[in-house]
């Protein structure tokens, strides 16, 4: 490894807790969206027409919680992760950054990119040659959470735990890669808003 040609982005534990704080939240409206009576849903206006049904606000209720669950059962492992989230080098992309990391992506690997959009979020879709080999790697609920998937690609790189801005993180990958991996794609970067 070249160690004096390497990036590495740290891991945020500010934005770790806000995500937490967030989902927490969503747990709390969803609490009190099922200790709501039946009746009161069908003629509360605070729910608006589309959501004067009890099943649908029971339904979104149970989400929530579930959500929060979730993203707290992955947040308190990224809490306490003294790994950086991020490593850039010539051999490729250290994937830490989620709970559902990638691990290590090798440049010979790599065939393409794009960005990948949800309302604001923002996430880097970084395309290999054997999709299904990265699709498998970890434990039960990792694999299940990569055969979502973006597009039938495993490996997604958002900066909600990192220290990095997003134009930043893309920014690298590109200088890694151009230098690295065998030059510019076509169309490097494109964008699938969701």
């Amino acid at each position: 490894m070249n160690s004096s040609d390497e990036t590495i982005v740290e891991l945020s534990k500010t934005k770790i807790l806000l995500a937490l704080l967030a989902a927490a939240a969503f747990a709390a409206a969803g609490v009190h969206w099922l200790s709501l009576d039946a009746d009161h849903i069908l003629t509360e206006r605070a729910f608006g027409i589309l959501f004067n049904s009890p099943p649908l606000v029971y339904g979104i209720a149970v989400l929530a919680i579930a959500m929060f669950v979730l993203v707290l059962l992955l947040s308190i492992k990224k809490l306490f992760d003294r790994k950086p989230g991020l490593v850039f080098n010539s051999e490729g992309i250290l994937d830490n950054a989620s709970s559902v990391s990638a691990g290590m992506i090798p440049w010979s690997d790599v065939v393409g990119s794009e960005i990948f959009q949800v309302q604001d979020n923002k996430i880097l879709i970084i395309k290999v040659k054997d999709p299904e080999k990265y699709f498998e790697r970890g434990s039960s609920l990792k694999k299940a959470i990569n055969k979502g998937g973006y597009n039938g690609n495993p490996i997604g790189i958002s900066t909600i735990t990192l220290k990095v801005k997003f134009p930043e993180l893309v920014a690298l990958f590109n200088q890694y890669h151009q230098k690295y991996g065998g030059g510019q794609f076509e169309n490097e970067v494109s964008t699938t808003t969701r």
